[in-house]
């Protein structure tokens, strides 16, 4: 068959193999590149992390917590997930709240300055070490506040321990009911071990703020999300999502629970107004706002928050 064919499309198909072969050879350079410049990155930065908070023993590893402020009533944050620094990502909206309140900020296992763990990324297992912080800090009653994936967390805790939490603030966060396509985080995974993240970044990322103070924070933000993007821990937790999602579903908040929930006015996920509707429906104290920007609303509506949090107290304890 091949002495049929013309001889050019014999040196075509030679020419054409040749340059997937150079194509791939080249990727394959470029990436060892940023293999090695990453891996000498990381290095360099382990020695510049600042550390904060307090390191509890949890289980198999430590989870760091920070306390700001000296309120007489106490909020924990929960994070959304991925999130690389949880602390250095709620600053805006810490800032705003430890004027009144104590702010207990808790990094979940594979986030932060907290350590990895052996420990399956279900439901129950994250909602019981949240509990193993509560215990150890001693907080007998507090505000349970969370951004994104922390609605299913913060669900299943005020389910699994009822006594604890006198009111739920949500930002933006998940609904156990909302469209869930799954996630896979290997391909994500795979680009922040190459490097390939920290190149993107570094060309393409945000610009640096011009406040100094907010300098700093950013640049401690980009090391850390360069040390856990990727990290096994992170990756079994999204791999572990859509069981949590259905999970998610059988328990509701407590009728008497006070929840105030802020929601992106501007969402894409589909019926994501309504969804929030649903659950602030579903208790007899119970109020939704609706807030311009993006899914991070504690970026750029930390006063907005804490006012209506005020408000909103302020009418339960009338």
């Amino acid at each position: 068959m091949d002495k049929k064919h013309p001889s050019f499309i014999k040196r075509i198909s030679k020419i054409f193999l040749k340059t997937i072969i150079g194509i791939v050879v080249i990727i394959a350079i470029l990436l060892m590149a940023t293999f090695v410049i990453h891996q000498i990155n990381l290095r360099s930065e382990a020695d510049k992390i600042e550390d904060y908070g307090q390191k509890i023993k949890v289980f198999d590893g430590t989870m760091n917590t920070t306390i700001d402020g000296h309120g007489a009533d106490t909020i924990v944050l929960l994070t959304g997930f991925g999130t690389a620094s949880p602390r250095l990502d709620f600053e805006p909206l810490i800032r705003e709240l430890d004027k009144k309140y104590t702010v207990i900020t808790i990094e979940p296992f594979g986030y932060g300055l907290s350590s990895e763990t052996n420990r399956e990324r279900s439901l129950n297992n994250m909602t019981e070490e949240i509990h193993e912080v509560v215990k150890h800090l001693n907080l007998n009653h507090f505000i349970l506040m969370g951004h994104s994936i922390a609605g299913l967390y913060s669900l299943a805790y005020i389910n699994k321990y009822p006594d604890k939490a006198t009111a739920f603030v949500g930002i933006d966060t998940s609904v156990p009911t909302q469209p869930w396509p799954g996630y896979n985080s290997a391909p994500l995974d795979f680009l922040a071990k190459a490097g390939v993240i920290r190149a993107f970044l570094k060309f393409f990322g945000d610009e640096k703020p011009q406040d100094e103070s907010e300098v700093h924070r950013f640049e401690q933000q980009h090391m850390i999300t360069m040390k856990v993007t990727g990290n096994n821990t992170l990756n079994r937790e999204a791999t572990s999502l859509s069981t949590s999602f259905k999970e998610a579903q059988k328990p509701a908040f407590p009728k008497h629970l006070p929840v105030l929930l802020f929601a992106d006015e501007n969402s894409a996920v589909k019926g994501w107004t309504e969804l929030h509707q649903e659950q602030v429906n579903s208790v007899d104290k119970g109020k939704l706002i609706l807030l311009p920007g993006s899914h991070y609303l504690h970026h750029t509506q930390s006063k907005r928050i804490v006012a209506e949090l005020e408000s909103f107290l302020g009418k339960q304890n009338n």
